[in-house]
């Protein structure tokens, strides 16, 4: 779309349709007056017209093609150019005014990861950014971000910046739109969420596209972007419509323990929570979580490790690589699940066990 745009035909200047109305009657030896005379018109309206001042109307076009025999399509045509010749003079002013708004939101790492084209000039660069908004100004943005900003259930401990969240979240948007959902089915969610769970002692590239794949088949858009600085959260979660929902990962702790946790826990809000508000959700610190925080936690929790299993497990007491290894094995799940739900619960050290944990980390390309 950009490159269809840049090469349009933009011409630097564009004379009013007056100009060649004004070599015609001179080309004829008419006076101004003649003409107003001959269409009906007043001497000052078709000055105005002359002057560019009144605009030559679909019925001022007809009434000149019988006057001058010119077709009212050349006058038509004239007039929408010289029209949108003047719409684009004016919007270029007002994005230069708008220049100032680049420093508020990090579109140059937004640019970095792809999300938008890096321009030489300013001025183009926040034309790209209203465009990747889908705004008419940044008054409009700031609008939309206080909607959302009073719509965030974020932890109390969490603290970010919301110009870089809006960002974050408007690109989930962007890439949700590319997936094609079915409508939400709270069964068919459940039922997809079983099967993904026993994806988590595979490989990213063969759980990712899986994940994507059952959760658009049960009404959900799974998308996976990356992170931005200020933006301190690993998922989000919200409803795009009455029918589809949306969920988004971020790799901002970059193990497969907290990947796991952040989509069961994203999952919790769409099956356990309103349709009405942005859940925006850090693994850090959900002391100072609101009490639907504290739900989606243990959805997360007892979804990956059923209760009675991993209370047996721990009261072993033998929590060595081996163990855990074995215990993993017996319940489905990535060791590195168990390891983060011990450290979690204060049974393993932070510094223990890390090596039974996956990295992931993002592809290029």
């Amino acid at each position: 779309m950009t490159d269809t745009l840049q090469n349009q035909y933009a011409p630097t200047v564009v004379s009013a349709p007056g100009e060649t109305l004004a070599e015609l009657l001179g080309e004829r030896d008419m006076t101004q007056r003649s003409l107003a005379q001959r269409m009906g018109r007043t001497p000052k309206t078709i000055n105005e017209i002359i002057k560019g001042k009144a605009p030559i109307t679909p019925e001022t076009a007809i009434q000149l093609e019988r006057v001058l025999g010119v077709p009212a399509e050349f006058w038509d045509a004239r007039e929408r150019v010289f029209r949108a010749y003047h719409a684009r003079v004016e919007e270029q002013q007002k994005l230069k005014r708008y220049v100032p708004w680049l420093k508020e939101i990090p579109w140059s790492k937004m640019a970095s990861h792809g999300w938008v084209a890096r321009h030489p000039s300013r001025v183009d660069q926040v034309r790209e950014m209203l465009d990747f908004f889908g705004v008419a100004s940044p008054d409009q943005w700031r609008e939309l971000c206080t909607e959302k900003e009073a719509s965030y259930r974020r932890s109390m401990a969490t603290s970010g910046d919301d110009a870089a969240i809006s960002c974050w979240l408007r690109q989930g948007e962007r890439e949700s739109q590319t997936i094609s959902c079915e409508p939400y089915r709270e069964s068919d969610f459940r039922r997809a969420l079983r099967e993904i769970r026993a994806l988590t002692r595979r490989q990213p590239e063969e759980y990712a596209p899986t994940m994507v794949k059952r959760c658009a088949e049960a009404g959900v858009a799974l998308v996976f972007v990356r992170e931005l600085p200020k933006v301190p959260v690993s998922g989000a979660c919200r409803w795009l419509s009455p029918t589809k929902a949306l969920i988004q990962l971020s790799l901002r702790y970059k193990t497969d323990d907290q990947f796991w946790f952040s989509f069961f826990h994203e999952a919790a809000h769409v099956l356990l929570h309103g349709r009405k508000e942005v859940f925006l959700d850090s693994l850090q610190a959900t002391q100072g979580s609101r009490k639907l925080e504290a739900e989606a936690d243990r959805f997360a929790a007892n979804f990956l490790i059923l209760p009675n299993q991993y209370i047996a497990f721990v009261a072993r007491g033998r929590l060595s690589a081996e163990s855990v290894i074995d215990f993993a094995s017996d319940i489905d799940v990535a060791p590195g699940i168990v390891v983060g739900r011990l450290q979690h619960d204060g049974h393993l050290p932070f510094t223990h066990l890390n090596s039974l944990k996956q990295k992931l980390s993002w592809i290029d390309g």
